[in-house]
């Protein structure tokens, strides 16, 4: 199948076209936009993390059927 000329020609000048834009989008960005400070991300506890993991040995030990009574 030929590819038609014109037809390869618009698709071109589209997708240039839609490249630029995009490109002339990222240079509107306000400069305080970018100046925002990254939040702080909150850590979990080290209490909450150690009561998770004794509840999935616990469940790790049900699965195996190591406890037979409790």
């Amino acid at each position: 199948m030929e590819a038609n000329k014109k037809i390869v020609a618009a698709i071109s000048a589209a997708v240039f076209q839609y490249i630029r834009a995009e490109e002339e989008a990222l240079l509107e960005v306000p400069p305080e936009v970018e100046a925002l400070p990254a939040q702080p991300v909150a850590m979990p506890s080290v209490w909450s993390l150690t009561g998770r993991q004794g509840m999935m040995n616990m469940r790790r030990l049900m699965q195996f059927r190591s406890i037979r009574k409790l």
